[in-house]
């Protein structure tokens, strides 16, 4: 085992999220109300969901410092998408939303170790199948991060806007 920083592992990362951050961050408030289709989130609801969830899974699951510095103080029970659809949030608060919960996401690169990522985390008040890894949970925020910048590029693409390339 080594206790060296998970940080090279998830090397592209911050990368991938300065790219959605840019995406985001020239539309208008307008063009974030979106809604790609029926049973869908409008654009800011799906960024903010994203965001949010960076705050539940490292914060409120895996115990990580840092939920009050972000727009999403109760993110086990107010987020956007999960939980509400109104007020839609503005340009400015999707990309403070990105930029705090990224500097949590930021912390485990830096903070956790390969020593630690088989350690199981349980929160027993989420219910007995509340058990995951460190590496699971993180793999579950990385994974989600690219599910959902994958639908907002479909959805910004077929609109005519810039899509998110992560490579660029």
């Amino acid at each position: 085992m080594s206790s060296l920083p998970i940080r090279s592992a998830y090397s592209m990362w911050p990368q991938y999220n300065q790219r959605l951050r840019e995406v985001i961050g020239a539309m208008s408030d307008d063009q974030v109300l979106m809604i790609p289709g029926p049973d869908r989130w409008p654009i800011w609801a799906t960024v903010g969901h994203l965001a949010c969830q960076r705050v539940f899974w490292l914060c409120d699951f895996a115990g990580m410092l840092g939920a009050d510095t972000t727009p999403f103080t109760d993110a086990g029970f107010n987020c956007p998408g999960d939980d509400y659809l109104e007020p839609p949030m503005t340009v400015a608060e999707l990309v403070e939303g990105l930029d705090t919960s990224f500097r949590i996401v930021e912390s485990c690169l830096d903070d956790w170790t390969v020593d630690m990522l088989d350690d199981e985390l349980t929160r027993a008040e989420f219910g007995p199948d509340w058990v995951h890894t460190r590496a699971a949970v993180l793999q579950r925020v990385f994974t989600h991060d690219m599910y959902h910048c994958g639908e907002l590029s479909q959805t910004l693409g077929t609109a005519g806007l810039p899509q998110i390339d992560p490579w660029d």
